[in-house]
């Protein structure tokens, strides 16, 4: 089922279904996912919490408070939480934690980015500490998955506790389901993880299930045996938190369940909103809230979802029937529904933010702050990295970070002929969005250059440490590997090669350098290049490597690629050789992300852990050289210190270095000799 059809669905008309039930037990949910962007979480954040704790002082004794996962990412926020003593022990990614403790947080999914740096770190996030520093509290709330195996970990050991106990748990504890008891009645909750968390994540030691990810019955079953557990409890009222991070998928799963009641998808920041809610401008629902589906028994279910970084909180007012059953015609679209977090919405809230969210909050704001005052360069446009744009198309931001791959790659080895960015590595936009008071329309929405903050100095049109670490937060290591042109060709296709290429966000999606390429998604996977070429600094081709969809000249010739260690090593899937030989990571062998063997990350085969490569420092220490973060700080310096950059961006028909020949109008131009780089 796609998410038009499940709108479609969830638009019935309820005044056909029978009248609720009388008595019975209502149960307010009040959730949220992906609080994982860089400072606008903070600025959402303090509202969200006063609107959840006026909704839960109307309801105190029927109230569960849930998260579907990705609360933290690596970024300016994370890193901040490293520098506040306000969290006892200081330490990245505690501040995330201690907003949701503050929050009264129940339970959450462990979702990708809990991973991004690893199991080591995922522990000492939520894990409780005394040191000399002060004492951190850690996860007042469970972590909940299924379908990984979080004890073949050695740093998640001994965090991880039975199935199907009752909370309150032990600070930091990892569970496959819980047992919540809200006004008396036990409520189950049951969490589940992408099964591609290993092609996204750094998982360490832990497993995870299915091994074919694509595999949704065999998720289902392993998901099912949870439930039963619990019902066989006498548990009759279920969540499931589903961190799959595609709506569609959470949906197809929910459908092969039984005596699953709610499902609060995750990762996907879908927007779900009924008829009586106030939108955020520009913000579109792409689905009712709930939407109404059917477990595998006929039993009524309900899925909600909602937008990302506390820009909205979800609350849904359900009543059970005596057989915990729900009674979908009990949700009131004026009660039920998505609640903006804006300065609207603050005027709404019946309550005043608390009192911890802000002081956390304003403690991360001025490290974040003073990050912003590090001015790297100028943009005199608006830079284009939202995942709607970046995950489907070219773009001047997805462009001007392969360039900077492509150029630091060549202070090494001037040989680098080409640099690959996964775009799903790009994690924000450079700029302002601003939607007109009185319009609606997404046409009518203006993009600008960064704005002026007096507090730190920083000029309109500036570009600041800040902004770098905002949108690359994962900062990885680039990497050279030499590869053949037929490699390149099975490394394009895979970037190219999922279902929805250039409509669907995908974070495989590439943004390049030194090539350009024509694709057309509507051709078979793995057939979709109609030309690809590499091209020299002012467009020319110097190697024509796919004409007509053909490989042209020596399959085994070499070309010299920069990409990051987590592309390198098979992150998103891509299909780099391993080991690879004569590879350089820039930044050195023993920090690279997630390598095939952590004990021995020796992945060019030469029997050694690497040491970084001499580079030159350049102007700023934020970033080690030879990582991400550094390559384009010091090539923006290097380049817009002075003249901004100036090239907008454009609409995906007039793209010209990742051409989508399925789009109207567009015709091949890789070859033309007009083309721009």
């Amino acid at each position: 089922m796609q998410a038009g059809e499940a709108a479609e669905q969830s638009g019935s008309d309820d005044s056909e279904a029978p009248p609720p039930e009388v008595g019975g037990f209502v149960l307010q949910l009040l959730h949220a996912s992906d609080m994982d962007g860089a400072a606008g979480a903070l600025d959402n954040v303090e509202t969200f919490s006063a609107l959840l704790d006026g909704f839960r002082s109307q309801m105190p004794r029927q109230t569960l408070v849930l998260s579907s996962g990705d609360n933290f990412i690596p970024g300016p926020r994370f890193y901040a939480a490293d520098a506040i003593s306000e969290l006892g022990a200081p330490g990245v990614g505690r501040g995330d934690i201690a907003l949701l403790n503050a929050m009264g947080f129940q339970a959450s999914a462990l979702g990708n980015h809990e991973f991004d740096l690893g199991p080591r770190t995922l522990a000492a996030i939520i894990a409780p500490e005394q040191g000399e520093d002060g004492d951190y509290a850690g996860a007042s709330f469970p972590y909940v998955s299924v379908n990984l195996g979080l004890a073949d970990d050695p740093n998640l050991l001994s965090l991880v506790a039975a199935d199907a106990l009752s909370a309150p748990l032990a600070a930091g504890t990892l569970a496959s389901s819980v047992i919540i008891d809200v006004g008396g009645e036990p409520i189950g909750i049951v969490g589940a993880t992408t099964p591609h968390l290993a092609w996204i994540s750094s998982v360490g030691d832990v497993t995870v299930a299915p091994a074919d990810g694509f595999d949704l019955d065999a998720l289902a079953a392993i998901i099912q045996s949870a439930v039963d557990d619990l019902t066989a409890q006498g548990v009759n009222k279920i969540v499931l938190l589903a961190h799959m991070q595609q709506i569609e998928i959470e949906l197809q799963l929910a459908g092969r369940l039984r005596h699953v009641d709610i499902v609060v998808a995750g990762g996907s920041n879908t927007l779900l909103a009924d008829e009586t809610d106030r939108l955020r401008p520009g913000d579109r629902a792409v689905g009712g809230y709930p939407l109404r589906i059917s477990s595998a028994a006929g039993e009524p279910m309900l899925l909600v979802n909602t937008d990302a970084d506390y820009r909205y909180l979800g609350r849904l007012v359900v009543r059970f029937d005596s057989r915990g059953l729900i009674q979908a015609g009990s949700v009131d679209p004026a009660v039920s529904g998505v609640y903006a977090t804006d300065e609207e919405g603050r005027a709404l809230a019946t309550a005043a933010p608390i009192t911890g969210v802000s002081r956390i909050a304003e403690a991360l704001r001025a490290v974040i702050q003073d990050r912003d005052g590090e001015i790297v360069a100028r943009t005199g446009v608006y830079l284009a990295g939202r995942r709607g744009d970046v995950r489907t198309q070219e773009t001047n931001l997805g462009n001007l970070v392969a360039d900077a791959f492509l150029w630091t790659a060549r202070q090494y080895d001037p040989r680098v002929a080409v640099a690959l960015k996964n775009s799903g590595g790009i994690r924000d936009h450079v700029g302002v969005i601003l939607q007109p008071p009185g319009t609606t329309r997404a046409d009518q929405i203006e993009y600008s250059p960064p704005a002026a903050n007096r507090a730190s100095g920083k000029r309109a049109g500036e570009i600041t440490r800040f902004d770098i670490e905002s949108v690359l937060r994962f900062n990885n290591g680039l990497v050279i590997v030499p590869i053949t042109a037929q490699e390149l060709v099975s490394l394009m296709e895979h970037a190219i090669g999922f279902d929805g290429v250039g409509a669907t966000p995908d974070g495989r999606f590439p943004q390049v350098a030194g090539m350009r390429f024509s694709f057309d998604p509507r051709r078979p996977a793995g057939e979709r290049l109609e030309s690809l070429a590499i091209v020299g600094d002012s467009g020319e081709i110097v190697d024509p490597v796919i004409e007509g969809g053909a490989l042209v000249g020596n399959p085994n010739r070499v070309i010299r690629m920069v990409v990051l260690d987590f592309t390198a090593n098979r992150g998103d899937g891509y299909p780099f050789p391993q080991p690879s030989f004569g590879r350089v990571d820039l930044a050195g062998e023993a920090g690279q992300y997630n390598p095939p063997t952590p004990e021995f990350p020796d992945t060019n085969g030469n029997g050694l852990i690497d040491d970084a490569v001499p580079l030159d420092r350049g102007l700023f220490d934020f970033a080690a050289p030879g990582t991400e973060q550094d390559a384009l700080a010091e090539y923006l310096a290097r380049f817009f210190s002075e003249t901004p950059f100036d090239l907008a961006e454009t609409p995906a028909r007039e793209d010209r270095r990742i051409q989508n020949l399925a789009l109207s109008g567009v015709r091949d131009t890789v070859y033309a000799s007009a083309s721009a780089p």
